[in-house]
């Protein structure tokens, strides 16, 4: 998969590769060993290995799972419910985030009609205090005038 390197001149090796071996565990030191005899001497196998060394050792029984006990069938109408309130509370997430968007918009529509409110009644303020420096408007004088049935006289 890989090229060789030809500039490589170290001479290949042969590589020993050890397996970690399990250490026992620590007895107690508090309890006694006790010597128990086994009730029957278990059986002895020997396995000869490709290169010719023969391995002696117990034969272990492989441990064999406990069987899963049958599952009773789940109506179709469980399930149903079920995913009908993982949908509920996946939507209430929703709802809840819409209802607070609507709140923070009619805030921000209440304090836009506000700020209106404020600016237009301060440029009114500002046309009726400032208008007596003014002369830019039209002057009426008003004189005392007569009125006598139903006619004006001036």
């Amino acid at each position: 998969m890989y090229p060789e390197h030809p500039t490589d001149s170290r001479p290949v090796t042969a590589v020993e590769v050890h397996q970690p071996v399990p250490l026992a565990p620590a007895a107690a030191a508090s309890a006694p060993l006790v010597a128990v005899q086994p009730g029957s001497v278990p059986a002895v196998a020997s396995v000869v290995l490709p290169d010719g060394r023969v391995v002696t050792g117990y034969a272990i029984k492989p441990a064999q799972p406990e069987p899963v006990a049958a599952m009773p069938a789940v109506s179709r109408t469980a399930v149903n419910i079920a995913l009908g309130g993982i949908g509920f509370a996946a939507v209430c997430g929703g709802l809840l985030l819409l209802t607070t968007f609507i709140a923070a918009l009619t805030a921000l529509i209440i304090q836009l009609i506000t700020l209106a409110a404020v600016i237009f009644g301060g440029w009114i303020a500002v046309q009726i205090f400032c208008a007596s420096g003014s002369k830019s408007g039209t002057t009426v004088n008003i004189r005392k005038a007569v009125i006598k049935r139903s006619h004006f006289h001036g």
